[in-house]
């Protein structure tokens, strides 16, 4: 089939690149930066480049863009999708995505759902993609309620052939609760911590907890301040729950309550124990 990829930074141009060199799919990128277009067929991640993004020959449209970017790309070509198509978008949130399109979809003919490949590293723009980015990842898919079965179980094939092991399905609202305990969270706290007036001096004071602390600091400030403003209400709910925690810990250790604060991190301990017996995959 003819697969669409528009956006090819990190996830998009991986996803091109892994499209072209694990199957047998024909696929076409589009970007905004004629730079990253050039880019991409140089190196060969794509074997033609959408002309002004128009996805009409395309069976299915994967896009890798902003969350209102990816609503205002879909709206605007709404009526230009293929009847049956299937459009998938990879942004970091869902319901600022989903819940707009939803309608969009219907009344147009395309099918729509939203995904999140659960990869990444610390960098990001078409020039670090690779098409092993996804080997082993999980991706999350979040259908909307209804939706045939047929055309999740070709997604969730076509994803595999990526090198994704597992497809976790999800309700919006689930997914962007989620992804606020486990993804959001932590970028918010790495930006916190690597503030302190001693970040500076922690060379010669540090066996690797300080980098694992800090790694997701090194964000794109535009796009995470996109996605964290787009999940406000979950996001600042685990953030408030995360200081009502530390208060607690604070007050032990200030007051040197070494019962209160032996048992808290016996407890922390306990959890997260409980967490390497969870299975990733099954």
């Amino acid at each position: 089939m003819n697969i669409g990829v528009i956006g090819m930074g990190l996830i998009g141009g991986s996803m091109a690149k892994a499209i072209k060199q694990k199957t047998e799919h024909t696929v076409f990128g589009w970007d905004e930066s004629e730079n990253v277009r050039f880019s991409a067929k140089l190196a060969e991640a794509v074997h033609g480049i959408l002309e002004e993004g128009n996805p009409s020959d395309c069976d299915l449209v994967l896009i890798a863009l902003y969350p209102g970017a990816t609503v205002d790309y879909v709206k605007k070509f709404a009526s230009q999708f293929k009847k049956g198509a299937m459009v998938v978008d990879c942004a970091g949130i869902k319901r600022g995505v989903c819940q707009p399109l939803q309608e969009v979809a219907a009344q147009n003919g395309f099918v729509f759902c939203g995904a999140h490949p659960m990869a990444g590293i610390e960098r990001s723009g078409f020039t670090y993609s690779t098409p092993d980015l996804f080997e082993g990842a999980t991706m999350i898919l979040t259908p909307y309620t209804g939706t045939d079965i047929a055309p999740m179980n070709e997604l969730s094939f076509f994803f595999k052939s990526l090198g994704f092991a597992k497809m976790q399905v999800a309700t919006d609202a689930e997914h962007d609760q989620m992804i606020a305990y486990t993804s959001q969270l932590a970028h918010v706290v790495s930006s916190a911590y690597i503030k302190s007036e001693l970040s500076p001096k922690f060379k010669g004071f540090s066996a690797g907890s300080f980098h694992d602390m800090t790694r997701v600091a090194k964000l794109n400030e535009t796009m995470w301040t996109e996605l964290f403003l787009d999940n406000s209400d979950f996001l600042a709910d685990e953030i408030d729950g995360l200081i009502e925690r530390l208060q607690v810990y604070s007050k032990a250790i200030r007051e040197k309550d070494s019962d209160k604060l032996k048992a808290m991190l016996k407890e922390g301990k306990e959890k997260r124990l409980a967490v390497d017996d969870v299975k990733e995959f099954e």
